[in-house]
C-alpha cells in the first residue's frame, strides 16, 4: 500500500490480508513519541524492536542525570530517531562510543555517526598567494619564561 500527499509518497507498506494484521513502521512513530515521551513502554511498534544492550544503559544513565520529569526518555528518544539516516549497527557503535566517553545525549552519539575525513599530510603553499611572501613572524621571545624556573619567580 502507499500512501501519497499532494502528489508525493510518503509511505508505502505491506499489506496485511490476514484476519487482523498489523504492520508497524517504528520510525513513523518516532516523532510523536518524542512529543510524547510517556507513551514510549507502551508504544506497540516499539514492542518487537529488540535494541542492542547499550541502548538500556544509555537510557538509565539518560534517567539519571535528568533534570525534569520526561527529559531523559525524550532525549532517548531523539537518539532513536538518527535511525531515520542510520543502520542500526553504525548507531550501535556511536551509541557505544558515546557510553565510554560519559557522553549520554543525542548530540554527542551523533558525533560518532559523521564519518571522519581521511587525515593527510599537507604542506602550505604559496603559489597563488604573492601577497604572503612578503609577511615576516619574528622569532618569540622566550627569555620571560626564565623568571619562572627561578624559585618564586613571577612575571
Amino acid at each position: 500500500m502507499v500512501l501519497c500527499h499532494q502528489q508525493k509518497m510518503v509511505a508505502e507498506h505491506r499489506r496485511s490480508w490476514d484476519k487482523e494484521g498489523v504492520f508497524f513502521n517504528y520510525l513513523h512513530y518516532l516523532p510523536l513519541l518524542e512529543q510524547k515521551p510517556g507513551a514510549l513502554d507502551h508504544a506497540r511498534p516499539l514492542a518487537d524492536l529488540n535494541l542492542p544492550a547499550c541502548f538500556d544503559t544509555l537510557h538509565r544513565q539518560l534517567v539519571l542525570e535528568q533534570q525534569k520529569q520526561g527529559d531523559a526518555t525524550r532525549e532517548f528518544i531523539r537518539v532513536l530517531r538518527l535511525l531515520e539516516d542510520h543502520s542500526m549497527a553504525s548507531l550501535k557503535q556511536a551509541v557505544q562510543k558515546a557510553l565510554c566517553i560519559r557522553a549520554h545525549s543525542r548530540d554527542a552519539v551523533a558525533q560518532f555517526l559523521i564519518p571522519a575525513p581521511p587525515w593527510r599530510h599537507s604542506t602550505f603553499l604559496l603559489d597563488g598567494r604573492p601577497h604572503l611572501r612578503r609577511v615576516t613572524v619574528s622569532k618569540p621571545d622566550i627569555s620571560a619564561y626564565q623568571i619562572l624556573l627561578s624559585k618564586g619567580g613571577q612575571l
